[in-house]
């Protein structure tokens, strides 16, 4: 297949375009600012706000599938609109399209969240996310909506480098045992993703890790993994701060798991396990 991923340069990015290559597949991968480093793809430069620029590469590209990685956080233009620019190209060009959304579309009133859950998002993030989601499944309705959660690796996300920065002092804050998600490892993440985009499945798919764990007991793990003494981890109840967002949301991933030969470890597994360089 030829496989364009958009937002290549990204954390889940990189893996992406380690393993399309691996498997084969011609690729291709956009950027911003700056390219990715990853072998085996050829780097175009891709603002998806600019929807023209998006119908042209991708239709000079001819992508069979495209895999959209990129998020602007809460800059709207980016994250929702920019997503419907990448399906109006795709849909144009008759490619397949696989969406990465975020777990950030739910308030966590409901704690576990099945794929046929309305969104209901309380933050500007959440928003766009939830905004992208539609504009999608309205412009392509064949496409996979692939919702995630904290995406964790082998070192280089963000919250292992905030609990070495906790750790060392390097900042100030605290880890939350009341803010709980379900963390899944990138390279789990990204074959999972490419096992979607290879089959006929549409519609929304949850692809986040089997275990709920607290931000405070994920860095736990992380420092564990990497020789830290959890002790020095500064912890307290997210509900008793004014910061927004939700505190538990908990991605019921077990339909979408049936599907796929991916085995989607959770953070208690994949973070007791030794690192593996790239």
């Amino acid at each position: 297949m030829r496989i364009l991923i958009v937002g290549g340069s990204g954390f889940l990015g990189d893996p992406l375009v380690r393993q399309a290559a691996a498997e084969g597949h011609a690729v291709a991968a956009t950027y911003l600012t700056r390219q990715g480093t990853a072998a085996g793809a050829d780097w175009l430069p891709l603002d998806v706000r600019d929807r023209t620029a998006a119908l042209d590469l991708i239709g000079a590209f001819g992508a069979d599938v495209v895999v959209n990685t990129a998020s602007g956080g809460s800059d709207w233009m980016t994250t929702a609109v920019g997503a419907a620019h990448v399906a109006v190209a795709t849909a144009a060009h008759g490619a397949r399209l696989v969406h990465v959304s975020s777990d950030a579309v739910f308030s966590g009133e409901a704690i576990t969240y099945a794929e046929d859950r309305v969104p209901d998002p309380v933050t500007p993030y959440g928003a766009a996310k939830a905004a992208g989601e539609a504009a999608v499944q309205a412009i392509i309705p064949t496409a996979v909506i692939a919702r995630t959660s904290l995406i964790i690796g082998d070192g280089g996300s963000g919250h292992e480098g905030l609990v070495h920065a906790l750790a060392s002092g390097g900042v100030k804050g605290m880890l939350f045992t009341d803010d709980v998600r379900c963390p899944v490892h990138v390279r789990d993440l990204a074959a999972a993703l490419l096992e979607l985009a290879s089959s006929d499945r549409a519609g929304v798919h949850h692809v986040a890790g089997a275990d709920a764990v607290s931000r405070y007991e994920l860095g736990c793990l992380v420092a564990r993994r990497d020789g830290i003494d959890p002790a020095r981890l500064p912890y307290g109840r997210r509900a008793d701060t004014d910061l927004p967002g939700p505190l538990d949301v908990r991605l019921d991933c077990r339909l979408t798991q049936r599907h796929l030969t991916t085995r989607l470890r959770g953070a208690r597994e994949f973070l007791t396990q030794p690192r593996i360089s790239t």
